[in-house]
């Protein structure tokens, strides 16, 4: 693999990206299939799928095995203890979906969301003074406050598959506060100069993390990699979607199944291929962030 680094960065960011529109569309799938009345126990069997895929990853002795349990545990979670969650409380609570022009622009459990910003803050707290990770962003902070000399500074055994779980999901959390906030009217919107400079300067960030990918030949750690380069370019996919560039199909999957199933052998195809066609799995390579 190491003579094919290309083929490493190119399936593992396929890989990831190809999850995110293919878990918008299992969510919607779920919401008309089971009517809103089941829904929400769904979206709970859901999460708990993804918690026993977590668990099988923590136990898993080949790390791209674990990682990918850990990025597929994240996504279940997210679908359903998360996004499914919120859309049970949004209705339950009786809050309407943000309109514009007869259309619907944010999604009730979209408007609840910008409320965890606070929890979202006490797990940065967390990250930033608890524990040692792997994220640059957290190194650099904790190289300048100097944690390391403080008093009792907290390490971490690193199992891949957590890391996946963690990174998946709090990136994705941390990036849905960014967009939601830029979208509020209250305090900038949609067509604002912040949301321009969110999803062009996503994308130059995106670009500039995806030649670092390139560089990567070891693929488990490559698939982690992926998870910020893909959820810092999708950004740039949301806000485009936003400002109706294209057809979102991952919104409306009954309408585009051809397309749906094409993305889901896509990401099968690719899964396979690197699982059994990787070689010293079990091997660990360092991680700058």
């Amino acid at each position: 693999m190491k003579r094919f680094k290309p083929f490493t960065a190119f399936s593992a960011f396929t890989i990831v990206l190809l999850t995110m529109p293919l878990g918008h569309a299992v969510v919607i799938l779920l919401q008309n299939a089971l009517g809103k009345e089941h829904v929400a126990l769904a979206g709970l069997l859901l999460g708990f799928a993804g918690t026993a895929l977590l668990l099988l990853g923590l136990k898993a002795r080949r790390e791209l095995t674990a990682t990918f349990l850990g990025l597929f545990g994240a996504l279940f979670v997210w679908s359903g203890w998360i996004e499914i969650g919120y859309e049970y409380y949004a209705r339950r609570l009786g809050i309407d979906p943000l309109m514009l022009n007869g259309e619907v622009v944010t999604r009730a459990e979209y408007l609840l969301m910008p409320s965890s910003v606070g929890f979202f803050a006490v797990v940065m707290l967390y990250y930033l003074f608890g524990i040692r990770s792997g994220c640059r962003f957290f190194l650099w902070f904790q190289r300048l406050l100097r944690i390391e000399s403080w008093p009792g500074s907290a390490r971490s055994s690193r199992n891949p598959a957590m890391v996946t779980f963690m990174e998946f999901n709090v990136l994705l959390w941390g990036f849905y506060l960014v967009l939601l906030f830029a979208y509020d009217e209250h305090f900038a919107g949609d067509r604002h100069p912040v949301t321009y400079f969110i999803a062009f300067g996503s994308l130059l960030w995106s670009i500039l993390l995806f030649v670092k990918l390139l560089k990567i030949s070891h693929l488990a750690y490559a698939i982690r990699y992926a998870i910020p380069t893909v959820l810092i370019f999708w950004n740039f996919v949301e806000i485009l979607g936003r400002w109706n560039v294209f057809t979102e199909i991952w919104i409306e999957p009954s309408k585009y199944v051809l397309e749906i199933v094409l993305m889901t052998l896509v990401l099968l195809i690719l899964m396979l291929s690197v699982l059994f066609g990787a070689k010293g799995g079990q091997k660990q390579e360092t991680e700058p962030g």
